[in-house]
């Protein structure tokens, strides 16, 4: 398991080298890392831009019953106020397109996501090797 910190624009390139690293180490194929990789970038960037920062954490999950890595980022930021509305492809509270969530959650086998102004906001997300 690693942890990287995400406190400023250049973690956010850290994080996508530390997750294709540990998709390569994980066996996954070309397709399955690029998901993965996106997925974690949209995500990471909401923790720092939304959450004011946070952490990444790169946990490998290894048989039985399958391999895998999950990842959890975490911020301690003002939360999702409308998670249904955040979750929904076009709505953005910035200038982005607005598929960040939705589209992250389209990437990974599992997604689960905590948020509250008093915890901030946290998203688990795991792709299993196929």
């Amino acid at each position: 398991m690693s942890s990287l910190p995400i406190r400023a624009e250049d973690d956010l390139l850290a994080a996508r080298h530390a997750v294709r690293a540990a998709t390569l180490e994980a066996g996954f194929g070309l397709v399955a890392q690029t998901k993965l990789v996106t997925a974690a970038s949209e995500l990471v960037r909401n923790c720092y831009v939304h959450g004011g920062g946070g952490k990444l954490v790169i946990e490998h999950l290894v048989p039985p019953p399958r391999a895998g890595l999950r990842l959890t980022i975490s911020d301690q930021g003002p939360g999702i106020g409308d998670l249904e509305a955040a979750l929904t492809d076009g709505y953005s509270t910035g200038a982005g397109l607005g598929h960040g969530l939705g589209g992250a959650r389209r990437l990974v086998d599992e997604f689960h996501l905590d948020t509250s102004p008093e915890r901030g906001t946290t998203v688990v997300i795991t792709r299993w090797v196929n």
